[in-house]
């Protein structure tokens, strides 16, 4: 049996995303709220066949997959691949923070913002090339028709563009436990399903990286 349904999960919040904090590789943990999220996704996400799950190993995800395994009653697979963009040295700083310290490195940001690399970090590009290498090492591998990944907002643009066309990341917003599904068409191709789907929430808020500023999603 092959893959031919991918469930993308974004973590469930954390402080530093109700704070605006740019997040990256930083190992911040789930605050409350975001724990309520996940355990309402996972209620939902026990009934949709999924039979494999991978996930990012920083913690947000790592906490986000064990609360979610307990309902599908299999263990997560987790791989750095998977890992939000590396963002350096503005972990933990707001927009507002990096626009104003680092004026001149968010300039060059603005004006390649595929292939500029952050001081200490990665460029979009180093994220696009992970995550499609994970990817197609799961198509090869796993015999499951419907596998879920944990990863992050930055990755999943990363994989969507790489994967869908005509998908605008700019157009397209990801809330914390969204659920994003694509599905493999019989010509081999890859299309979206289902985006930012919330409706396990019933009523929880769900933070979104283009809350905090339109076109920019690295980080969270």
């Amino acid at each position: 049996m092959a893959v031919n349904r991918v469930i993308l999960i974004r973590p469930g919040e954390t402080d530093w995303n109700r704070q605006g904090r740019w997040q990256g590789w930083v190992n911040s943990r789930l605050d409350d709220y975001g724990k309520a999220q996940v355990r309402q996704l996972a209620r939902y996400i026990r009934n949709i066949g999924m039979t494999s799950l991978y996930a990012s190993d920083l913690s947000r995800a790592v906490e986000t997959a064990e609360i979610l395994a307990a309902q599908l009653g299999f263990r997560p697979v987790y791989d750095p691949r998977w890992r939000e963009r590396d963002i350096g040295v503005w972990q933990g700083m707001t927009l507002d923070e990096i626009r104003s310290w680092y004026a001149e490195d968010y300039k060059k940001l603005q004006a390649d913002i595929e292939n500029y690399c952050v001081p200490e970090g990665e460029s979009r590009a180093d994220v696009r090339k992970r995550v499609m290498e994970a990817f197609h090492e799961i198509l090869a591998k796993d015999q499951s028709s419907t596998v879920g990944i944990i990863t992050h907002t930055t990755s999943t643009h990363m994989l969507l563009d790489s994967l869908i066309e005509g998908y605008d990341i700019y157009a397209a917003v990801l809330g914390n436990t969204a659920v994003t599904t694509i599905h493999r068409t019989d010509s081999d191709k890859w299309e979206l399903v289902a985006l930012n789907d919330l409706s396990h929430l019933e009523g929880l808020n769900s933070r979104s990286v283009q809350e905090l500023e339109q076109n920019d999603d690295f980080g969270n």
